[in-house]
């Protein structure tokens, strides 16, 4: 395994590990937060190398829908676990909360 990969799979291991029961971020959020921001195809790959349980399923396209065929097995349990942490859907979209644009904050502290 090279050191970028490694380096890149453990920053976005942290960073999912990181988001709060309830909340969702974007493959592309995810890369940023995790300081590779040009690499958001890169993260699921990323998810499924990790030899701990992550929370993949708070990890969401960024147009806020689910990425899984919608009907799938994959779609349906990514909704049940999303709906059982209070995720609420609008259709096939992911109803935002005002406080879920201050994510950041959560996971990194204040940025002053």
């Amino acid at each position: 395994m090279s050191r970028f990969r490694d380096r890149f799979d453990h920053r976005v291991w942290q960073v999912v590990a990181a988001i709060p029961a309830g909340r969702v971020m974007g493959y592309g959020e995810v890369a940023r937060a995790a300081g590779f921001p040009r690499y958001s195809r890169m993260v699921g790959a990323a998810m499924g190398r990790s030899p701990q349980p992550l929370p993949w399923f708070r990890v969401v396209r960024s147009n806020r829908t689910l990425a899984f065929e919608v009907g799938s097995s994959n779609y349906r349990e990514q909704a049940q676990l999303l709906k059982l942490e209070g995720v609420s859907f609008d259709g096939e979209k992911i109803i935002e909360r005002e406080t879920d644009r201050s994510l950041d904050r959560i996971l990194w502290g204040p940025q002053d």
